[in-house]
């Protein structure tokens, strides 16, 4: 038997009693730069590859935000004529929100903050709590709150970008105006429907799909730049200082709508680990900054020269000949950014379940060797019944961008606090420096989202009740998860003093491998003592079995698997997962047999302890008590979810009060 020692800087993802401090700074050291970890595929694929993937999937989101965000703005001023004055500071907050949030925030810093190629809020959040030593409270809500607001997010993205680019229908032939509405809820059932059966063979569209929209994006707005070249003057941030102070009974409400050029920046982070760093930054400086720029500039300068087409800024860049295909190329870029949301959901439900922040949901690989194409069931339907419903409760994208920008503006927020303790705790910046580097994008990041807040009774408390919601399952869900873990903890047996008393035991032994399943290496599976008890045998070989969720996105193999011999037959068995993978306990057995252990899956079995919480608090604690008990009925069959062999997996119950 071999015992691999745990890597440095790794760390149980549900640890119950605090752990020892780690030196986080080694822990970085150690790590790989997220453009090395795909230079093998860089390789393979090709730096343009890379690139054009980036374009489709990073930045559908932002990608869209040209068809409503410039003529929300413009509608916030409440000008009838609007003029230079309005035009040009509108622009120029459009831009260099664009160059402060998005390039500066993201592409500059973030993407720097990496855990093992990985990014998106929750990777920060491993690595503050790596570099913390311990669980910390404030920190973890920070972290489930992010969460909870992303899919507030994940909700309105469909339903606003595909209902925008329907609308324009209407200017095709005013006739179709009835059918807007049927025909957005025809795309987005259709594009809910098939993520049963992977995006894997539609995915390799978006890349082009989307260029081809970008360049489109660009050569719109730069044909219309050389009529109103003014234009050019709302690069200097004056004009959009100007605007602010000349316009302040409404300057707030405009920010609102400022906001949302920025949605869906946040994916830029979210998305490092498919991509890589270097392709991420080549697609927003090489092709889609330029492109949102000039189209910004190109709309702007179509609206100083003619003031009546402000309502419909985006669609009258094109000729009318042309505005057809501008429609369908509007529409297909509207739904590849859903699809990027939604796969985003996807991966956000996944990282959530294996923290140990949702319960264990039914999670299904849709393409062979690729861990980031899944679907999940119920976070898909639970999605489409919130798109479909906002779709039929607002009816226009107008009405829709009201509720756009609560969540992502909160959800940014987060990310630069937690940004902040990663300066100061893990690389060691001085908590002053460290505020003080993030206090500009913070301030403009905090003003967004009181704009934002303006339009909580409007449609803004939309994303809001969705984000309570799903903050207080996670919560309830995390609550719940510890008191069991303490609870059995304190009725338990520890492993080496159970392995020593066992040594003159009477109990039979039989022959093949028993696997038992416990949580904590350290104490008996509940299983085993109920098995000695009412049948009174032990098997040759006694594997204690606990599955361990890292706190890094993928486990190396040789991180997966440690064997130790306990004494007698008993043996210890570690497999370890990273946070954004699907724990495969079948798959992982041949690591097992690396490490030493030897056994025979024909004369296997497979031990569970199934634990069902009783709800025994009072007020408010016996409401998270009994949500918890809820939510644990919709957790999947551990068989399915570990990937255990079904034909050899023993269930054996016991009621655990919390």
């Amino acid at each position: 038997m071999i015992n691999d020692p745990i890597p440095r800087g790794v760390q149980p993802a549900l640890p119950l009693f605090d752990e020892e401090a780690l030196d986080i700074a080694d822990y970085l050291k150690s790590e790989v730069d997220p453009d090395d970890i795909h230079s093998d595929q860089s390789h393979r694929q090709g730096l343009a590859a890379l690139t054009l993937g980036a374009v489709g999937v990073v930045y559908g989101d932002i990608g869209t935000s040209p068809i409503y965000a410039f003529r929300e703005a413009l509608r916030a001023t409440g000008a009838r004529d609007p003029g230079p004055a309005e035009v040009l500071g509108i622009l120029s907050l459009l831009i260099w929100t664009l160059i402060l949030i998005v390039t500066v925030k993201y592409v500059f810093f973030l993407l720097r903050a990496d855990n093992r190629g990985e990014g998106g809020i929750l990777s920060l959040y491993t690595l503050v709590r790596l570099a913390a030593g311990k669980r910390s409270v404030p920190i973890l809500l920070l972290a489930l709150a992010g969460a909870a607001l992303f899919a507030g997010d994940a909700a309105i993205t469909p339903a606003i970008s595909v209902l925008s680019a329907v609308e324009g229908l209407e200017l095709v032939l005013p006739a179709l105006s009835d059918y807007v509405i049927p025909v957005t809820l025809g795309i987005l059932i259709a594009l809910f429907a098939v993520q049963r059966h992977g995006t894997a063979s539609v995915a390799r569209l978006f890349g082009p799909v989307c260029a081809l929209w970008f360049l489109t994006l660009g050569g719109l707005g730069l044909a219309h730049i050389a009529e109103g070249p003014a234009v050019l003057a709302s690069f200097n941030p004056a004009w959009g200082v100007g605007f602010l102070v000349d316009h302040s009974a409404v300057a707030f409400v405009v920010l609102g709508a400022i906001f949302l050029a920025a949605t869906g920046g946040e994916t830029l982070y979210a998305d490092l680990g498919h991509f890589g760093r270097r392709p991420i930054r080549l697609a927003w400086f090489g092709l889609v900054l330029p492109a949102l720029v000039l189209n910004y500039l190109g709309q702007g300068a179509m609206v100083l020269v003619d003031p009546d087409l402000a309502e419909e800024s985006f669609f009258a860049l094109a000729p009318e000949a042309l505005l057809p295909a501008l429609v369908v190329l509007a529409t297909a870029a509207t739904v590849i950014a859903s699809q990027a949301v939604i796969t985003g959901a996807f991966s956000m439900a996944r990282g959530a379940i294996q923290l140990g922040f949702l319960p264990r949901l039914r999670i299904l690989h849709t393409a062979e060797g690729q861990s980031g194409q899944i679907y999940i069931g119920a976070v898909n339907w639970l999605l489409l019944w919130g798109v479909l419903w906002l779709v039929m409760s607002f009816g226009s994208s107008s009405a829709l961008a009201s509720a756009y920008g609560i969540s992502v503006t909160g959800s940014m927020v987060l990310e630069t606090t937690l940004g902040a303790l990663f300066l100061w705790r893990a690389l060691k910046v001085p908590l002053a420096l460290s505020i003080l580097f993030v206090a500009p994008v913070l301030l403009v990041e905090t003003t967004f989202f009181a704009s934002n807040a303006l339009k909580f009774f409007d449609g803004g408390y939309v994303p809001v009740t969705v984000a309570v919601v799903v903050g207080l399952l996670m919560w309830a869900w995390w609550r719940g998860t510890q008191a069991v873990k303490a609870r059995v903890a304190k009725l338990a047996i520890s492993t080496d003093s159970f392995v020593r008393m066992m040594r003159g035991s009477s109990v039979n032994v039989i022959p093949g491998t028993a696997f038992f399943l416990t949580g904590d290496p350290g104490i008996v599976p509940s299983a085993l003592l109920h098995n000695i008890k009412h049948n009174r045998v032990l098997h040759e070989q006694t594997v204690l079995l606990t599955v361990e969720t890292l706190r890094v996105p993928y486990a190396t193999a040789e991180e997966r698997a440690t064997v130790e011999p306990l004494g007698g037959c008993f043996i210890r068995l570690i497999l370890r997962f990273g946070f954004m993978e699907t724990p495969n306990v079948s798959r992982a057995m041949a690591h097992a047999r690396s490490a030493g252990l030897k056994f025979d899956v024909m004369a296997s079995t497979f031990f569970l302890g199934r634990r069902r919480a009783v709800a025994t608090g009072k007020g408010l604690e016996l409401v998270m008590d009994r949500l918890y008990v809820a939510l644990s009925r919709m957790a999947a069959d551990p068989t399915d979810f570990y990937h255990l062999p079904r034909d050899r997996v023993v269930e054996l119950g016991e009621r655990v009060a919390i």
